[in-house]
């Protein structure tokens, strides 16, 4: 990493900031009375606790994350889902009408969307035909004002990851950040980049409990970095982005590392099964490999067969109008009976 400077990167305004002083951020003891944020001391017709604001910074969550992650606390945020990691990184280091971003699409539509709600330019840089980064073609894009490189790995709809010598020379030749979203990094062979943390203070790394922890519903997104770019989240996120019920969830669902390693275990079983079925069927041209739960296959008629899968209420993804992704569906892995499901459909299609 040649150059680079965290004070220049962040907003003018961001630095300045003073957040919101919450009641629970002031005093984080222990009592026996709390009369400090007007909360309805007579209760709520739910929980007991549910009548009282969250530990705006969830502490517990993020020290049952440390035993699984090996990742300190405070090297760690906490999300409103992955959507609010990358919304408050457009937020922290992007000045509107004059930064901009790079973007490797085909990848997750979600880095292009915050970019334009933020009023960032979003300069793409295709992949390559084998779906790797093409790194001269992002170097080459990069200039005074490029603020932030999204790398997704493994990559949203086409499943592979991306090679780590790749992203490794990003991080040395580039004085912005690096976040590289590992969603699906449970499933994958290649390992997490939370190690490099402790080398490269311009990396964040993303994950989530949404898909290998099967708790999409709590909307719970993570992302790893230095404590100086953690306290900049932290400063300007919503004082209680995280509700009382998703964090209390979130440490019961963390105890239960077997059971989801387990789980884990299946999906993967059932990926390399679909690998080997799906080529056998006439409507399948080409089935790429995956390191996620989901398989990216291109068809001979991408419309024509989602929507006969649609009639059959089996639903898929339809990414043929995504770049490089032609007559392309992305079918998650489900359950072995979802599967055969499928395949049965498939077989009858004509």
């Amino acid at each position: 990493m040649s150059g680079f400077d965290l004070n220049r990167l962040v907003r003018p305004n961001i630095r300045a900031l003073k957040p919101y002083s919450s009641a629970r951020s002031e005093y984080s003891g222990e009592a026996a009375v709390f009369l400090d944020a007007n909360e309805n001391a007579f209760g709520s017709p739910l929980q007991d606790d549910f009548n009282r604001y969250p530990d705006p910074l969830q502490v517990k969550l993020k020290q049952q994350l440390s035993k699984i992650k090996g990742v300190p606390v405070p090297n760690t945020f906490i999300g409103n889902g992955s959507d609010e990691v990358i919304d408050l990184a457009f937020r922290i280091f992007c000045e509107p009408g004059k930064s901009n971003v790079i973007t490797c699409p085909p990848t997750y539509g979600m880095y292009r969307v915050c970019a334009d709600i933020n009023d960032i330019a979003c300069r793409e840089v295709f992949l390559t035909g084998d779906f790797q980064l093409n790194i001269p073609g992002i170097l080459e894009a990069v200039d005074a004002d490029t603020r932030l490189i999204w790398i997704c790995s493994p990559n949203n709809p086409t499943g592979n990851s991306m090679r780590r010598v790749d992203i490794e020379i990003l991080l040395n030749n580039f004085d912005g950040m690096v976040l590289v979203d590992e969603a699906y990094i449970n499933y994958a062979s290649q390992r997490s980049f939370i190690p490099e943390l402790t080398e490269y203070e311009n990396l964040v790394v993303m994950q989530t409990l949404s898909k290998a922890w099967g708790l999409a519903a709590l909307r719970l997104g993570l992302a790893f970095a230095s404590e100086r770019v953690i306290e900049l989240f932290n400063r300007v996120k919503p004082p209680y982005n995280i509700n009382l019920a998703s964090q209390q969830l979130g440490v019961q669902a963390l105890g239960e590392v077997a059971a989801v390693n387990e789980k884990i275990r299946q999906t993967v079983e059932q990926k390399e099964w679909l690998l080997q079925e799906l080529p056998r069927y006439s409507c399948i041209r080409n089935v790429y490999p995956s390191d996620a739960n989901f398989i990216l296959v291109k068809t001979h008629g991408a419309d024509r067969l989602y929507r006969y899968l649609t009639d059959k209420k089996i639903i898929v993804r339809n990414r043929s109008r995504e770049p490089l992704c032609g007559n392309c569906l992305r079918i998650t892995v489900g359950t072995p009976a979802e599967n055969r499901q499928l395949l049965a459909a498939l077989n009858e299609y004509a």
